[in-house]
Order: C-alpha cells, then structure tokens, then sequence
C-alpha cells in the first residue's frame, strides 16, 4: 500500500472538528491531541500579512484559523479527500488554499516563499526528516519559523517497514537535526497532558537565520 492510499483510508474514517469550541468559537488553532488544551497561535506572534505553510493540513481547521487572522494559507496534504473536506468547509475564507500532494513534492517544486511553517500531529511526524528538513528551511524566508507538535513518546519503532512511518523524536533529538538542516533559535517543551496518565505534547521550534 502507498502512503497516499494509507492516508486516503485513514481520512475517511476521521471525524470532523467541532463547530465551536469550549469558549464558543467558531475557528481555532489546537497544538495538542486535546481539545480545548494547550496553547494557541499567538506563539506565533502577529500573522496579519504573514505567508504560512501547513504541512500536513487535513481538513483545514487549524490553518482556516490563521487565515481569519489575517495570514495568507497555503496547506498541503497527501489525501485527496482532505482537501475536499478542507475546501467544503473553509473554501469561502479569503487568502486560504489547499494542495494535494506530498509535502517533499512540494517544497521542492514550489517557488514561494514561507514566514510560518506548521505542521501539528502532521507530516513532521511522518516524512524522513533527514530529506524534509533541509526542505523547508530552503522554503522559509528570512527570519521565518518552523513550529510542529507530535506525541511526546519516543518511538523506538520509528523506522518500520510501514506505508505510514513515524519519526517520533525526543525534543533533543529533533534539535540536532533542526541544527544540522541550519536551523537557528532552536527550542522544544513538553506540554503537559489534561490528565497525568496520558502522553503529552512535545512542542518543536526553529527559525531560518535573519
């Protein structure tokens, strides 16, 4: 099985985000798999005007946020049916569009430039980063951040023989490598979980040199 059908079949059985949140609104940005849990988008400061990239986008919540913000989206994702969903829901948002193809496809062909790049729960977690990384800092303008969140648990399984694989690092870990990619102002944090006896949220930032 390819990943993209891997992911197409797991698409389909994803269940749509709420309407509205706990506080009543009716888009918002979740780094954790929790809701209403965790911190929001201003980590990453003002976006009014801000080119933003999410690797990873599903069907568009997250990114549909950023983009009422005053953000210009563009999201990518690997399942077509994502993108479907993204622009049935959020197709009428201004400065929002959606991609259906490999995030590394992508970033190699694009010739734009990004000031944001995020990627929650997304294909961080699920593309080598030896390949993705020094990708998307070739895609960040100057000055532009990479923030991605995943599972805090280190998965030693991480290099299976899987159609979906996940590279589940620890915040050092994927320190190195951002290091390595040319990353700078590199920083990770763990973001506690609702309740004690569930995983965590491990929290990733880099940023392109000025």
């Amino acid at each position: 099985m390819t990943p993209a059908l891997a992911w197409e079949r797991f698409a389909t059985k994803a269940k749509p985000r709420r309407a509205v949140n706990a506080a009543g609104a009716t888009t918002w940005l979740n780094w954790t798999q929790y809701p209403d849990h965790g911190p929001d988008e201003s980590i990453l400061g003002d976006l009014r005007g801000k080119r933003v990239l999410e690797l990873g986008s599903g069907s568009g919540c997250n990114l549909a946020h950023l983009a009422t913000l005053g953000a210009r989206c563009t999201g990518v994702d690997i399942a077509p049916s994502r993108e479907v969903a993204a622009e049935q829901r959020w197709g009428r948002v201004p400065e929002l569009e959606f991609v259906t193809q490999d995030v590394a496809d992508f970033l190699q062909e694009s010739a734009d430039d990004f000031d944001v790049v995020i990627s929650i729960f997304g294909a961080t977690w699920f593309t080598d980063p030896a390949v993705l990384l020094p990708l998307i800092r070739k895609r960040l303008a100057p000055g532009g951040v990479l923030v991605f969140s995943h599972n805090d648990e280190v998965d030693d399984d991480a290099q299976s023989d899987r159609a979906i694989r996940k590279w589940n690092f620890s915040g050092q870990q994927w320190a190195e490598m951002l290091f390595i990619a040319g990353f700078v102002s590199v920083s990770s944090e763990i973001i506690p979980p609702p309740k004690p006896e569930l995983p965590g949220t491990l929290l990733v930032r880099g940023a392109a040199p000025r």
